[in-house]
């Protein structure tokens, strides 16, 4: 089959392309910016050849011009779950709506929806546009809807999974909402991505909507215990009724990855009970035995511990503060600019420089004044900012699009032995950061960190020759420590 992707950069999408490849379906990823789209890592070449991209925004009718239209299935994957703006609601039923426009031009005969369970009464807002996107998407001419309604996704990289984590792995005693008392049926992302695939040209399920859940039934309470239990941790849960949902949303930004405007979406879902409804049951249809969520846990840390991780939510731009069309930075400015060049000459082989450059961030760290990087960290979450706890996908792989802390990857070359990122952490302006080996004329190499700043204002300026002092510090450390560093005799980033 030929089979429209769309979502294809977030973390269903990533995880369901190359599923689909190797079914032997010819799969076009529709992205908003074909520059910020990869070929998941290691994929076979003859599996690449059945992937194609085309770019367009469904928020944008008009760019879908150009999009094939003799597609004979497709998958809406998209989400404003973490986008933060005030009227996502309006937006998701408009990008929809587009969708569906788009659909009755194509020879599409199904179109594959992941969406919540809503089967509670009094539906926080997310959960409600996600059934109004259900009734835009049913009313496509010819192709026939199917809609698979999940609660908590279970997997390395997820939301869910990574909230629960930090929570459980930062805090021996949390002071949570009662709402934590509500009902959840978790699914893991392995069984997700069975039944995504087992839905795609089945007669059975055309014009259907089923819940799928795996076989526990927990409060978000339990769920936390169980996995400090899997962790071999000891917690302690108070419950009080005084966490209003906007403070129960700040303090889950704060002590979280998760972004404020996910945070506040989670929580204001919590009082919703999300539990299969067994009347329409999939089982019936196609029979599967899904993984608990103990075994679903032990899954995603065993990803985790194998360097594994497919895809992570934080590779969604609206994970962090960055504008769509961010690959439009990836030619750092000449003029209004600020820079700190810093060069340093070494003998060693380049490859292991090269290693040093692609593992910075995340546990490996800064390589200089680590707790300035940290505070730093800590200010930009409190004005809104990712901070540093996204830290990386992987820790030692990157790709254009990835996050690194408070930045976002630009380039990541290492045949060109060049990697780029852009700032998404709160600024009066706007930021880079670039590291290059280059070659010098008796023959050695040298490493070349830039760091590059375009002012926004006089409060831009200010901000550059406040923070000046801190650069001579840290950057003319890191080019050092970055050459220097050792994984068997690591350097002081003091």
């Amino acid at each position: 089959m030929k089979i429209l992707l769309t979502g294809a950069t977030g973390y269903i999408g990533q995880r369901l392309l190359p599923l689909l490849a190797t079914a032997g379906h010819d799969v076009v990823c529709l992205v908003r910016d074909a520059r910020r789209f990869s070929l998941p890592e290691n994929m076979p070449e003859a599996l690449q050849a059945r992937v194609s991209v085309a770019q367009g925004d469904l928020l944008k009718p008009d760019t879908l011009a150009d999009v094939p239209t003799d597609i004979d299935a497709a998958y809406y994957l998209v989400h404003s779950m973490s986008g933060g703006s005030e009227n996502f609601f309006q937006l998701e039923q408009q990008s929809a709506h587009h969708f569906t426009q788009y659909l009755n031009t194509t020879a599409a005969r199904q179109v594959i929806y992941l969406s919540g369970i809503t089967n509670d009464h009094g539906l926080s807002v997310h959960l409600r546009s996600r059934f109004a996107v259900e009734k835009v998407l049913a009313k496509a001419e010819k192709a026939q809807l199917t809609v698979l309604r999940a609660s908590i996704i279970i997997g390395s990289g997820s939301a869910s999974f990574e909230i629960i984590r930090d929570l459980v792995e930062k805090l021996p005693v949390m002071v949570t909402p009662r709402w934590l008392n509500s009902r959840c049926q978790p699914i893991g992302i392995r069984d997700v991505m069975f039944y995504l695939t087992a839905v795609l040209d089945n007669p059975a399920c055309l014009g259907q909507a089923f819940d799928i859940g795996g076989p526990d039934v927990l409060t978000y309470r339990e769920m936390l215990l169980g996995l400090a239990a899997e962790r071999g941790y000891r917690r302690w849960i108070v419950t009080v009724p005084v966490l209003t949902p906007r403070l129960s949303s700040w303090w889950l930004y704060l002590v979280t990855s998760t972004t404020f405007s996910l945070a506040q979406s989670l929580v204001e879902s919590l009082k919703n009970d999300t539990v299969c409804d067994l009347t329409w049951s999939i089982a019936a249809v196609i029979p599967h035995e899904c993984m608990s969520y103990r075994a679903a846990l032990a899954l995603a840390f065993q990803r985790i511990e194998q360097n594994e991780v497919v895809s992570s939510w934080s590779d969604a731009i609206s994970s962090g503060t960055m504008r769509q069309n961010y690959m439009d930075a990836i030619q750092i400015p000449k003029n209004g600019m600020f820079f700190d060049r810093q060069f340093m000459p070494f003998t060693r082989p380049v490859a292991e420089v090269l290693d040093n450059i692609w593992r910075i961030g995340g546990d490996r760290g800064w390589y200089k004044t680590d707790w300035l990087w940290q505070i730093r960290g800590l200010m930009d979450k409190a004005v809104g900012g990712p901070g540093l706890r996204r830290g990386r996908r992987s820790p030692s792989r990157l790709r254009a699009g990835d996050p690194l802390d408070f930045w976002r990857v630009l380039v990541a070359d290492k045949a060109g032995r060049r990697l780029l990122l852009y700032a998404e952490m709160k600024l009066p302006g706007e930021a880079w950061l670039q590291f290059r080996i280059v070659d010098q004329e008796d023959g050695t190499n040298a490493l070349e960190q830039l760091a590059a700043y375009r002012p926004r204002g006089l409060a831009g300026r200010l901000y550059w020759y406040s923070v000046l002092p801190f650069h001579g510090i840290i950057f003319k450390g890191m080019v050092k420590n970055i050459v220097r560093y050792r994984a068997n005799a690591p350097m002081s980033t003091k």
